[in-house]
């Protein structure tokens, strides 16, 4: 018997647990909210966001 559930595009194997102050968690929860998005689809955009950040080898 295989995985339930629908198929994903953009399979997302890796897990992450993060620890936050309350500045953080307010300001994750405006980010949510505003952009009608979940936690995790917010973290992905941030982690995305430091990749103008990285300096080229």
């Amino acid at each position: 018997m295989g995985k339930r559930g629908p198929k994903e595009e953009l399979p997302k194997p890796y897990r992450m647990a993060v620890k936050y102050d309350e500045e953080c968690k307010q300001i994750l929860e405006a980010y949510c909210a505003q952009e009608n998005v979940n936690r995790m689809e917010a973290a992905r955009r941030g982690i995305k966001k430091l990749k103008e950040d990285l300096k080229e080898e």
